[in-house]
């Protein structure tokens, strides 16, 4: 974590160099404490005083005098400083991902006669790998501010604050501590990167899982009209253009079927492997988001399913409250689900037909593809993404549950971590080939203009 401190300021409010400045008023008082560090001076004061009293001498006399006028001196300026110290703790507000800057702004005013000759900033803050903790000097009068940089590295709900600073006296009779209870929740949620290689086979596709003639007949879209031509069904006949026209018409449709995407992440705990970012679960959770974004950004319904210590269920739905409800979900998710089997049989009764179900999952044993099977029979049409745990220092072989897919008819794609940044992308369905980069992060929807706005 790296620190960028700038330089004092101008005399009275540091406010004055900004343009924008949104300065929220303090819901909860400082807790402000004076305490004594040395009773060194105290104590040869009074004993400078007893021996005064009972061998009276001009030196005993001028030397208690002196220490007792450093000892007063050294309250009285802890006291101003108790009085007139301030710390302001300002961030930009808004949901960061993963691999987002985070910048802070840091003010400490001192309007006391006396100069601040060292302020230690204490942060209770416990974002991982970030911190303000650092050690400044303010002059009398005067004001110091700097700026925090750091690094969301890890996905997932912190708290920045509370605060404390502490500072004294020159001579280190007294200490002032001054705490800062204003605390806010930030939310890093995993990044979002672009999917080129990845298609999803839509629900109710001619020729797979159930559906019928009727079936697809729900889900084309009538695109337009032509003239009626000789062998064209009655049925489609397209009355109100046919009476302004004074001849046949019949709607034209587009056969493209149209179905909502669940998609389905396996948080099993026995199949993961690798650590930290470079992990199936890290992975897992990149390629649901950002699945869940592709389909939203195609105007496709999309809904979550996965497990923390309960299910996660979100239904199929469209716009950005979609997606940062998703998003939310899957910032806080950790392996603690059920096998993928058990998950599968549950949704049996679940998922309606012509349904597109996206599986991300690490697991490599080929028993959980007879409940797939089970869906795809109930005309639910499944892509499976699978993370090779081989690939993230795990064990295993995908080559055989590969097989199975491509011999069921299954469209599946196959992540590797061989690049370490979702380099890789092969299409398994058919021919292995290696996929386009994926590792540009697609657009962020995080609004990165917001103003300054103080903890709190």
């Amino acid at each position: 974590m790296e620190k960028a401190l700038g330089l004092p300021g101008l005399r009275k409010s540091p406010y004055h160099s900004f343009d924008i400045i949104l300065t929220m008023p303090r819901p909860i008082p400082v807790d402000r404490s004076i305490y004594i560090k040395s009773y060194l001076i105290p104590v040869l004061t009074l004993v400078l005083i007893t021996i005064q009293l009972l061998f009276p001498f001009k030196g005993w006399a001028i030397l208690a005098s002196g220490f007792g006028g450093i000892w007063l001196l050294s309250y009285l300026w802890v006291r101003s400083l108790n009085k007139n110290l301030s710390l302001e703790r300002e961030m930009r507000f808004g949901w960061m991902q993963t691999g987002d800057h985070l910048q802070e702004r840091i003010s400490i005013e001192n309007n006391s006669r006396f100069p601040a000759i060292w302020v230690q900033v204490i942060d209770h803050s416990r974002m991982p790998g970030y911190s303000i903790d650092t050690v400044v000097s303010v002059n009398s009068q005067w004001y110091f501010h700097w700026y925090t940089h750091g690094v969301c590295n890890q996905r997932g709900i912190y708290t920045l604050g509370p605060t404390s600073i502490e500072t004294g006296d020159p001579l280190g009779l007294f200490g002032l501590r001054l705490d800062y209870h204003e605390t806010v929740t930030m939310m890093v949620v995993p990044p979002v990167v672009s999917l080129p290689e990845i298609e999803i086979a839509p629900g109710g596709r001619a020729g797979e899982g159930k559906s019928t003639a009727s079936g697809l007949e729900q889900t084309i879209i009538a695109g337009g009209v032509r003239e009626y031509r000789p062998g064209d069904s009655l049925r489609w006949l397209h009355w109100p253009t046919t009476a302004r026209r004074n001849k046949p018409f019949v709607r034209v449709f587009d056969f493209s079927p149209s179905s909502n995407w669940w998609v389905l992440l396996d948080m099993d705990p026995k199949v993961q492997a690798g650590e930290g970012q470079q992990s199936t679960e890290e992975y897992g959770v990149i390629l649901a988001g950002s699945l869940v974004h592709e389909g939203l950004k195609s105007d496709i319904p999309v809904g979550l399913i996965t497990y923390e210590k309960e299910l996660i269920w979100h239904p199929p739905g469209l716009g950005d409250t979609q997606l940062w409800k998703i998003l939310r979900s899957l910032a806080i998710v950790s392996p603690n689900g059920p096998s993928l089997p058990k998950m599968l049989s549950q949704l049996r009764n679940s998922l309606e037909q012509r349904t597109s179900l996206v599986i991300v999952t690490s697991n490599i044993d080929p028993a959980w593809l007879n409940n797939l099977g089970l869906l795809r029979r109930r005309g639910i049409i499944p892509t499976v993404i699978l993370l090779n745990p081989a690939d993230f220092g795990g064990t295993g072989n995908s080559q055989l549950i590969q097989n199975q897919l491509l011999r069921m008819g299954i469209r599946h794609y196959s992540i590797s971590d061989e690049l370490h940044d979702f380099s890789l992308l092969n299409n398994k369905s058919e021919e292995l080939y290696p996929g386009e980069r994926i590792s540009q992060a697609a657009q962020s929807p995080i609004d990165q203009t917001a103003n300054w706005r103080s903890l709190g």
